[in-house]
C-alpha cells in the first residue's frame, strides 16, 4: 500500500506537493459483476470516480504530463481520469479504494525519472566486437562452395 491516504474525507493528500481536495471528484455508482448473492443484484456497489485532470489546480503541470503517460487508458479524450473500484460488497470502501489507487498512481507520476547518461563503448569493447565479426565472416566463407575461376 502506498504511503499516501485519504486522511480526511475532505481532502487527498498524496505529499507535501499533491493535495486534491474533493470537490473535485465526481463520483456515481453502479451495480457491480461478479458474485455476491441477491445483493449483487440491488446494490450500487461500483464505485466510479471521475477527476478533471486537465482543470487540476492541485496538481503540478510535470506531474500531469507523466500521469497522462503512464495511464493512457484511464484519461479521456476531455481529460478526465477514470478510476473504479468493485473490489468490496460495500459502496464506502469501493470508494476508499479508488481513492488509494489515484493516490498510488500519482505517487508513481510524482518521482522525477532519473536522466538517462550517455556512455561511450570502450575502445577494448569495439575491437572484441570487429574481431568476433571477422570470426564469424571466415567462417562462413570456408562453408561456401569455391568459385569456378
Amino acid at each position: 500500500m502506498p504511503d499516501c491516504a485519504a486522511r480526511d474525507i475532505d481532502m487527498l493528500e498524496i505529499n507535501e506537493r499533491i493535495r486534491i481536495p474533493d470537490d473535485e471528484f465526481h463520483w456515481s455508482y453502479a451495480r457491480s459483476g461478479g458474485p455476491g448473492g441477491q445483493n449483487v443484484n440491488k446494490v450500487a456497489s461500483k464505485a466510479v470516480l471521475r477527476w478533471d485532470l486537465a482543470a487540476s489546480p492541485s496538481v503540478p503541470e510535470d506531474v500531469k504530463a507523466r500521469l497522462r503517460a503512464q495511464q493512457p487508458g484511464r484519461i479521456t479524450v476531455e481529460g478526465e481520469m477514470l478510476v473504479t473500484s468493485e473490489r468490496f460488497r460495500d459502496q464506502e470502501r469501493n470508494r476508499q479504494d479508488c481513492l488509494e489507487k489515484l493516490g498510488a498512481m500519482l505517487l508513481q507520476a510524482a518521482v522525477v525519472p532519473k536522466a538517462r547518461k550517455k556512455t561511450k563503448i570502450s575502445k577494448g569493447a569495439k575491437r572484441a566486437r570487429l574481431a568476433d565479426k571477422k570470426r564469424n565472416s571466415a567462417r562462413k566463407q570456408e562453408r561456401r562452395r569455391p568459385a569456378d575461376d
